[in-house]
């Protein structure tokens, strides 16, 4: 299948985002800042396809390109391209983002063999911080970079452009998509959707979907507090979790693309709520199960 993205579209003065449609499997957003002849750009994309193209759309803007990449989080659709956009971008992450990205290499490529992934080289971090957060400046504009919990990986940063409204948030938010956390954590993103409400921002890029406003936070928590209910009720009658996922009624959030998520969600929600470790890989197994095959990756 051919790539399909929009243009960088401006989401503020100097700010644009980049969204994949639909959304899905490996279909991520990214961003782009520009000031003063200075540009940052937050995460890539999955396939050499689609970070040729993220490439060509930041060189309209930014003939030079990025001076700073930074990485929201490990997972290959958002830092699969890194390698298209060095050496000049200094690559920035939190600490344990670049730890788990050099740890699961193309881990990702194997979910789904038939992507046409071409050639996407591991590229971590050059430059990573630790604690709460950091700070970039781009001419005139400063940029924070946030880590305000585990919420979908333990080494999640959301950008924040405080003087513009907007946030960049990951995998962290979603939208018209079905949440993920597997790798992370549901309780954690509950309290990490509060620390950034507080932030108060306008605009809303999430890390799969289309860019909307603070209600992507509502919905996001939305989801994930049902999905937390719906663990809590099935470790009470000591249903497995496929078994839960099944009876599950997905009402309003039935709309959500990739729904088989739920099975993923359940495996960390009753990790956390019994105190035991996530079988990544069975969970895995499990949403195929569900499924009813390999869900679709159209990267």
């Amino acid at each position: 299948m051919g790539t399909r993205t929009t243009e960088l579209v401006a989401v503020a003065s100097g700010v644009h985002a980049w969204v994949q449609p639909d959304g899905g499997w490996c279909l991520n957003n990214a961003g782009l800042i520009v000031d003063g002849g200075a540009a940052v750009l937050v995460d890539t994309a999955a396939t050499e396809r689609r970070a040729r193209a993220l490439a060509a759309a930041v060189g309209e803007l930014a003939p030079s390109g990025p001076d700073f990449l930074v990485n929201t989080h490990f997972h290959g659709d958002h830092t699969f391209g890194n390698a298209y956009f060095k050496p000049r971008a200094v690559i920035v992450a939190h600490e344990h983002c670049r730890r788990d990205h050099l740890a699961a290499g193309h881990g990702l490529r194997g979910l789904w063999p038939d992507v046409e992934w071409g050639e996407t080289p591991i590229v971590g971090a050059d430059v990573t911080y630790a604690g709460e957060s950091a700070a970039l400046y781009a001419g005139g504009r400063t940029i924070t970079l946030l880590h305000p919990g585990t919420a979908h990986t333990e080494g999640d940063t959301v950008v924040w452009l405080p003087d513009d409204g907007v946030l960049f948030a990951g995998d962290v938010l979603w939208s018209d998509t079905t949440p993920f956390c597997l790798m992370g954590s549901v309780t954690g993103s509950l309290a990490v959707i509060d620390r950034l409400r507080a932030l108060g921002a306008e605009t809303v890029v999430p890390g799969h979907g289309p860019v909307g406003g603070p209600e992507l936070l509502d919905r996001t928590e939305s989801y994930l507090s049902w999905l937390l209910e719906l663990a809590r009720s099935g470790l009470e009658a000591g249903h497995d979790v496929l078994e839960v996922a099944r009876r599950a009624q997905l009402g309003r959030f039935a709309e959500l693309i990739d729904s088989e998520r739920v099975v993923g969600n359940l495996h960390r929600a009753y990790a956390e709520l019994s105190g035991a470790e996530a079988d990544i890989a069975a969970a895995f197994g499990e949403m195929i199960t569900f499924h009813g095959g390999l869900p679709i990756c159209t990267a």
